[in-house]
């Protein structure tokens, strides 16, 4: 058993969770699924799974990294190939004519283009060429907002950053100060495009508190553009907000765990952060039961963690990243297959819900076998390459390892 596999299992969970939400419709009609989704928005629920995950795994990663050129290196070689490979199998589907674009995209080309490059498209206003990537655009805002923190020291104080988030969530926000209109929407994109290319070359130039300030300043676009346009799949600035508090919720399990910070700081970081989220104004009663299975269902991983998880709950962790983004592309295709499956008899239904989890988990299998392995082998030995300046001595044998830095420990990453 690896020590990171509880988390791998959360993953999957989330994973699997978010592909059966989106199948349910198909299968059970909308009128049932609307019916679930008036006590307890699944959906959501995985969603907020994914964020607290990340939270927990994104600092770890970088402080075991201890350089922003190995972690960039890393996280870039992480996300960016099976992102680029789902788009293309799209792009590919819509040359056939089995798919169509998402019209905000053909009515703003550019800023889609240029918000794409950054993966910013829920700030920007416009929707992805798969709506489910409208959750990279907070998880690339949390991978630089942390890079600020790292890069000027301040990454130990998650606690104040989650409650603070959270709180500021409170206050009335602008949703669409920089994006109310098509030409400030392509401005605003081509402004992101040049800040995170600013960041990453003051990176790897090796001016990290400079990076760090520019990194820092993409926490205030969230703030005062979280719902720019119709398209936009989060609501408002404070749900966007919240999001970030999400996250750095998970970073403060991290840190509470490894003794970074005190049960009393802790709790109340994350109590703070659950009162955000049930307050908030998401237009849904089931909000506070998606709070409380997220917390359950963390509560009852992390007790567990160093049990030996389900073996098919840590295999869709690992392949959970290109399950997410491409799974919608199938079922996009399924109308295509067999017109309104929802009206079938239930052994059509049935036969096909099953034959497409199978399609889905066979696609995304070859997409991280394919795609994801390599291109994080290439990120190793890159890193090596690039960045052998400063990185720490090994430490004797008989020395304590820094938590998260065990020998044969799990330390796979995910978005």
């Amino acid at each position: 058993m690896r020590r990171l596999d509880w988390l791998d299992a959360l993953r999957g969970l989330a994973a699997i969770t978010v592909v059966l939400f989106h199948l349910s419709p198909q299968m059970i009609g909308n009128e049932a699924h609307l019916a679930v989704m008036r006590h307890i928005d699944l959906g959501k629920t995985a969603v907020l799974l994914f964020f607290l995950v990340s939270g927990y795994v994104i600092p770890m990663s970088l402080e075991r990294h201890g350089s922003l050129r190995r972690f960039w290196i890393g996280r870039l070689l992480r996300i960016y190939p099976a992102y680029l490979a789902t788009i293309a199998l799209f792009a590919l589907l819509a040359a056939a004519g089995l798919l169509h674009w998402q019209g905000s995209l053909r009515a703003e080309t550019g800023a889609g283009l240029l918000a794409h490059v950054t993966m910013m498209t829920d700030l920007v206003g416009v929707r992805g060429v798969v709506r489910v990537f409208w959750t990279l655009t907070y998880e690339m805002v949390f991978y630089l907002v942390v890079t600020g923190l790292f890069a000027w020291r301040l990454h130990r104080h998650s606690a104040w950053y989650a409650a603070a988030l959270a709180l500021i969530a409170w206050l009335p926000l602008p949703d669409d100060l920089l994006g109310s209109t098509p030409a400030s929407r392509r401005a605003l994109a081509g402004v992101l495009v040049l800040g995170l290319l600013l960041t990453l070359t003051l990176i790897f130039a090796g001016r990290a508190k400079a990076a760090g300030v520019v990194a820092m300043a993409f926490v205030l676009v969230p703030a005062i553009n979280g719902h720019p346009t119709v398209a936009g799949t989060v609501r408002s600035s404070q749900q966007a907000l919240l999001l970030l508090a999400v996250m750095f919720a998970g970073t403060v399990i991290y840190r509470w765990q490894h003794g970074q910070i005190g049960p009393a700081a802790g709790s109340v970081a994350l109590a703070v952060v659950a009162a955000g989220l049930i307050g908030a104004q998401w237009t849904q009663r089931a909000w506070p039961a998606n709070v409380f299975a997220v917390a359950t269902i963390s509560l009852i991983a992390y007790a567990f963690r160093r049990r030996s998880m389900p073996q098919t709950l840590t295999w869709l962790g690992r392949i959970s990243y290109s399950l997410y983004l491409q799974h919608v592309i199938v079922l996009f295709l399924l109308p295509h297959i067999i017109p309104d499956v929802g009206t079938q008899p239930l052994p059509v239904r049935v036969i096909t819900g099953l034959t497409y989890l199978a399609t889905v988990l066979a696609l995304a299998w070859l997409s991280y076998r394919i795609v994801e392995q390599p291109a994080q082998r290439l990120g190793r030995r890159l890193a090596a390459k690039i960045d052998t300046r400063g990185r720490p001595h090994p430490q004797p044998s008989t020395q304590r390892a820094a938590p998260g830095t065990g020998r044969g420990e799990n330390t796979r990453e995910s978005v």
